[in-house]
């Protein structure tokens, strides 16, 4: 079993400040959306999912695991920064610098897996565009971090059909970069991930509990009211793209503008969809953290297949992509899925036994600190 990293004594010495304990649950969080990922890219999962069928009901992974993966960038941002306590300078400023580094060494990274040219949608370009962004917010206080959130949330559907028709005609590349993951929804995400950090709910049963019955009762609600306000489309499954509202031609204005706001489809950027995703984020993480970190041997050694797959998501994922290309064909089925999940966790394991951090994660780690506190 690894222990947790701790800070570098280089960063203590140059006023970076330590990032508290690892927090396991996060990684087993990580892990599931990296997971779920993977499954709608070559588990063949269905459009929607249709509860009085199980068959169907793979189909959560559809948006829920990007959205996962966004709020779970946004609590490692707070999680590295100062948790509860983000720094004031010179330390902020090496803070941000990493950030920088990291968004570049994503965006790289990102647009080499794009150059394999599989079927997937390639999400880290756009995260390094989300590393970006936070950096002037990386001081910011939990409620202010909330509050933007919602702003985005609310400003997601609006950017989304605004700017879908600068895409008309465009390539595969230019889709990829900016409309199937849209930079101000994913944004949100970041937000919400960076104040859950702020709040330190993460590391106390009491935080994990508050954090999972919220997270519950906003998706809920949320699906809720977008159930009875707008219903999903029958034709939605082939008509709409994912990242872009979408209402039937022949509805009416005020039906029109309840699926573009109010819509529960899954990559719609309706505020119903980012708030209704982020809800489950949240609380996803919270339960993984509630039933992980703290425990005993026993639970941390069930952990750790998940641990250890959450630990290097950036090489997981990447991983898998290179996989894709290599294949003569392109999977689609639930076999091919277990196939990915078992090589996927069998190597992380056997990586993070023997050799600890995840290969990509090392180089990105090296890059990052070369930024260092020189007062």
């Amino acid at each position: 079993m690894t222990v947790p990293a701790r800070p570098a004594p280089s960063d203590a010495v140059r006023g970076v400040p330590a990032s508290g304990p690892r927090l396991e649950g996060v990684d087993v969080a990580r892990a599931i959306a990296l997971l779920g990922m993977i499954a709608t890219h070559v588990g063949a999962v269905p459009d929607a999912v249709d509860w009085a069928d199980p068959s169907t009901w793979a189909a959560v992974a559809h948006g829920r695991s990007s959205s996962l993966f966004a709020v779970l960038a946004g609590v490692s941002i707070g999680l590295t920064s100062g948790r509860t306590r983000p720094p004031g300078p010179p330390a902020s400023g090496v803070l941000r610098a990493r950030l920088a580094v990291r968004a570049v060494v994503l965006v790289g990274v990102g647009l080499l897996l794009m150059a394999l040219d599989t079927p997937v949608y390639v999400i880290l370009p756009t995260y390094g565009v989300l590393f970006l962004l936070a950096i002037p917010v990386l001081r910011m206080r939990a409620r202010w971090l909330l509050a933007l959130a919602g702003a985005c949330a609310v400003a997601s559907p609006v950017v989304a059909l605004a700017s879908a028709p600068w895409y008309a005609g465009a390539g595969t590349w230019e889709v990829q970069l900016g409309l199937v993951y849209p930079v101000v929804t994913f944004f949100a995400y970041v937000l919400v991930g960076m104040a859950v950090a702020r709040v330190g709910g993460l590391e106390a049963r009491g935080g994990q509990c508050a954090l999972l019955a919220s997270g519950a009762l906003v998706a809920v609600v949320a699906y809720v009211v977008g159930n009875l306000a707008a219903p999903v489309p029958a034709d939605a499954a082939w008509a709409a793209f994912p990242g872009v509202p979408y209402a039937p031609g022949d509805s009416t204005p005020a039906q029109a503008l309840a699926q573009e706001f109010l819509s529960p489809r899954d990559h719609s950027s309706s505020v119903v969809d980012v708030v209704g995703t982020a809800g489950v984020a949240v609380a996803l993480t919270a339960l993984c953290c509630l039933l992980v970190d703290g425990r005993g041997a026993r639970v941390r050694r069930v952990a750790f297949p998940l641990v250890a797959v959450g630990a290097m998501p950036l090489t997981v994922y990447a991983f898998h992509i290179v996989v894709i290309a290599l294949l003569p064909e392109y999977p689609q089925s639930a076999v091919a899925w277990g196939w990915f999940a078992v090589g996927s966790v069998l190597f992380a394991m056997l990586w993070r036994t023997v050799l600890g951090r995840g290969p990509l994660e090392r180089l990105l780690a090296r890059l990052t600190a070369l930024v260092r506190r020189t007062a």
